[in-house]
């Protein structure tokens, strides 16, 4: 047995004795005992055994909690969660995150309860991007209620991406929207540009140039004149179903130096389809007459005998009277 784990158990002896009431004491001491699991769970991290110092560090919240020391709460499921990152499940992690944040906003510390959010979000990115996408967008509504317009632009901007990388594009306008609210709130128009070509981006990746137009015509006016230059000539370009100038418009200098996300977004557009001249018509050799009805020559041939025939009524004339015959009447 190593040094550190006795000592570790030693904290824990005296952690229950806290916890134990006698004549003297009629109430746990939840702050002492807090105290002294939290000084076991780092006597076990330090000889590597993770899962008791994991345990450790819920106990000491548990206590802090009913103690109403939220702080101290939060942070021991902070640290439970950093020594069980690489072992605890998804789910287990983004409990334990959500958990935490909520302490640190109880007692006021809103920043801090952001700050985990995203630190579990980071972890979770790689295996489990859902529920890093939740996280981040929970940190960023935190930092909305602190008024951090900018660090929460930060926090949905990491959602964005990784909603474009998983191709919820749906999903992801919201998020960018949500992005240039935060950006408009802190007057950030640069910003508010940038995220205007990749909104577009993702409309056409979505199939619907009519809405990248609408997201132009709404926030084009935050664009610098590259973004103006690339945005006109690429939207023309799928009004008037060029698949060259299209293709052109995509990989512009401009588009290709944005976040790799939208960048490789770019590359998987759906091109326009483009007008093709129809097909003239041509003459087949050896080719068998036309067909004519039997009705239409018969119908023919008829308008031909009537044409022949002679009327049955005979021409009338008029033949202009003499004098003579004025005379006599």
């Amino acid at each position: 047995m190593s040094v550190k784990v006795f000592e570790a158990r030693e904290h824990c002896k005296a952690a229950e004795k806290f916890l134990k009431t006698s004549l003297l004491r009629w109430k746990p001491d939840f702050d002492s005992a807090a105290d002294e699991y939290s000084q076991a769970a780092q006597c076990y991290r330090i000889a590597r055994d993770l899962v008791n110092s994991k345990d450790c560090h819920l106990k000491a919240s548990e206590y802090y909690k009913k103690n109403r020391s939220f702080f101290h709460a939060a942070k021991a499921l902070e640290n439970a969660l950093i020594v069980c990152k690489e072992t605890a499940s998804p789910d287990e992690i983004y409990t334990l995150a959500t958990d935490a944040s909520s302490l640190y906003q109880q007692h006021g510390s809103g920043d801090s309860g952001a700050a985990i959010l995203d630190k579990a979000g980071k972890i979770l990115e790689e295996n489990s991007p859902e529920l890093a996408v939740k996280l981040f967008q929970q940190a960023a509504d935190v930092s909305a209620t602190e008024s951090s317009q900018h660090q929460g632009s930060e926090y949905i901007s990491k959602a964005s991406r990784i909603l474009v990388k998983l191709q919820w594009y749906d999903q992801a306008v919201d998020s960018l929207r949500r992005e240039i609210g935060f950006h408009q709130e802190a007057g950030n128009t640069g910003a508010v540009g940038r995220l205007t070509v990749a909104i577009v981006l993702v409309q056409l990746a979505r199939g619907d140039a009519v809405a990248a137009e609408k997201a132009y015509k709404e926030w084009g006016s935050n664009c610098e004149m590259a973004e103006i230059q690339t945005l006109e000539q690429l939207l023309q370009a799928y009004d008037e179903e060029d698949r060259e100038s299209a293709k052109r418009a995509l990989a512009s200098p401009f588009i290709r130096n944005m976040d790799v996300e939208y960048a490789r977004l770019a590359a998987t557009v759906p091109l326009p389809e483009g007008m093709e001249p129809a097909p003239r018509a041509t003459v087949r050799e050896n080719a068998a007459p036309s067909y004519v009805s039997a009705n239409a020559q018969s119908t023919t041939t008829a308008d031909v005998m009537k044409e022949d025939d002679e009327s049955p009524y005979e021409p009338v004339t008029y033949t202009k009277k003499s004098d003579d015959e004025d005379g006599l009447c």
